[in-house]
């Protein structure tokens, strides 16, 4: 892929918009400068930076003890969001089932697609966790939850199941790789009604988790998205915390959410590979390569395994690809563990340092955290344009959620502008994004090194696979960004 990647030298196209952009100088200079970036910051890093080999305690300025925080973060403003995320929640899966069965007349697909997961996305990494604070589905079983403890006089609505361990948060792990199936693969997933549908069924699935085990065990291990975002904000400048039974709303600096004290689990481990993999995918398959591997097995597959139409064939190939794309990236990360032990223990025999040699699994688990910088950078360069595409049909949706011809705000008429962000913002955002988020990768993968292996040179040299995973995914990503669309959900 990176040698054809070199061939290319003329045009690019912004993902969401298919605008043509040509690039002023060939595009192997822009993959080669980016990594060259990459490689530099690695460079600096390693002679400035020495950290510690034990956590330290960062600032933070309690927001809490200001009036104004206080008044944002007061149980009735809090309330007051809740209700309004919950009706908001109610009107799109109403206007799913009930309303004109039109992408882009009906609020359901708009809403889901772009405003909430990609713009949620966005809010969890550069704000802070506030799905975990607004979550209709949370708010909807806190609410039963409350009238039945009234009802059965002061009883919890949960059968009090003991979670088993050994299910980690395998469940929240299958349910994100379902979902991306649907955003990616499933032909149906801009019909509002088979939309709405697929919406209700996650909510009885996470509303029977909470039942069977507890609502907090559920959001800690089988709610994808209050893992997903939750992983997110780790990345924010803000973080929710109760210490000595006392709430705080602290600023803290970036990113120090993201520099853990312990491995995380392994489950854990491959949801955050799972993120990186299926937003690459999503982007693979929007470029020539994608479509000229799927032409070509879409012709021959259905007589081969006797499926009943090219349509089934290109959704079997496109799941097949979207989970190849994941097993590939789990074995390239964990290959990158592997080496990463090794390197570390091949440092400490030559400096006659003891030091136990890290399973790869272990490793793994410690630096998986440190690509959270990526699959932010690659979210934000990847579907920026859609949002902004995609998020203009909210403005005349307002005023007609259902299609029905209404015209409550008097926006039904508004034109939606495609040529609003033009390719060149596009790609000029999406290259100081990629190459910003392996920056911000690079440093804390020095910086969890560090406390992993203790010693500086030690700490050096184990970075060094990490390295060359971090520039052979910018220069892979900046490809992917840079390919013509084939097609795009509301293209």
């Amino acid at each position: 892929m990176l040698a054809s990647a070199s061939m290319v030298t003329a045009s690019a196209h912004a993902h969401g918009f298919g605008q043509r952009y040509d690039l002023p100088v060939p595009l192997w200079l822009y993959l080669t400068g980016a990594a060259a970036a990459v490689g530099v910051s690695f460079v600096v890093m390693a002679v400035f930076i020495h950290g510690q080999a034990q956590p330290a305690p960062y600032p933070r300025i309690d927001l809490l003890r200001g009036r104004i925080g206080r008044a944002i973060a007061h149980p009735v403003t809090l309330q007051c969001c809740r209700v309004f995320a919950m009706a908001l929640f109610v009107l799109v899966v109403v206007a799913g089932l009930t309303g004109i069965q039109s992408p882009t007349k009906n609020i359901a697909p708009i809403m889901i697609w772009a405003i909430w997961w990609v713009g949620m996305a966005y809010i969890s990494a550069l704000l802070g966790d506030l799905w975990r604070l607004l979550s209709p589905l949370q708010t909807a079983f806190a609410w039963a939850q409350s009238a039945y403890s009234r009802i059965a006089g002061g009883a919890i609505l949960a059968l009090g199941l003991k979670y088993p361990q050994k299910l980690a948060m395998w469940p929240a792990v299958v349910l994100f790789f379902a979902f991306a199936w649907a955003e990616l693969v499933w032909e149906r997933s801009d019909v509002p009604s088979d939309l709405a549908v697929a919406v209700l069924v996650y909510c009885a699935i996470t509303w029977a988790g909470m039942l069977l085990f507890g609502r907090k065990t559920w959001l800690d291990h089988g709610e994808t998205f209050a893992l997903i975002f939750g992983v997110l904000a780790r990345f924010a400048p803000t973080e929710f915390r109760v210490v000595n039974a006392k709430p705080e709303w602290n600023l803290r600096p970036p990113a120090v959410g993201l520099l853990s004290d312990e491995p995380v689990h392994p489950s854990l481990m491959a949801l955050v590979v799972l993120m990186l993999a299926t937003v690459t995918f999503d982007g693979l398959a929007e470029t020539p390569l994608w479509a000229s591997i799927a032409d070509n097995f879409a012709q021959w597959l259905p007589a081969a395994i006797a499926l009943s139409s090219e349509e089934v064939a290109r959704t079997l190939i496109a799941t097949i690809g979207l989970a190849g794309v994941w097993a590939l990236f789990m074995s390239i990360y964990l290959a990158c563990a592997w080496s990463i032990a090794r390197t570390a223990a091949a440092a400490s025999a030559e400096r006659r340092t003891p030091a136990k040699r890290e399973a790869t699994v272990t490793v793994a688990c410690w630096f998986v955290l440190t690509l959270v910088p990526i699959a932010i950078a690659y979210h934000l360069a990847h579907y920026l344009s859609f949002l902004v595409m995609a998020g203009q049909y909210l403005i005349p949706l307002a005023s007609d959620p259902f299609g029905f011809g209404w015209d409550l705000f008097g926006t039904t008429r508004y034109f939606v502008r495609i040529g609003i962000v033009d390719a060149r913002f596009i790609w000029y955002a999406s290259v100081i994004a990629i190459v910003a988020g392996h920056i911000a990768a690079v440093y804390l993968a020095h910086t969890m090194a560090l406390r992993v292996f203790r010693e500086k040179r030690i700490a050096l040299k184990s970075q060094y696979p990490m390295l060359m995973l971090m520039i052979g995914y910018t220069m892979v990503s900046l490809w992917i960004i840079a390919q013509p669309i084939v097609m795009s959900r509301f293209g």
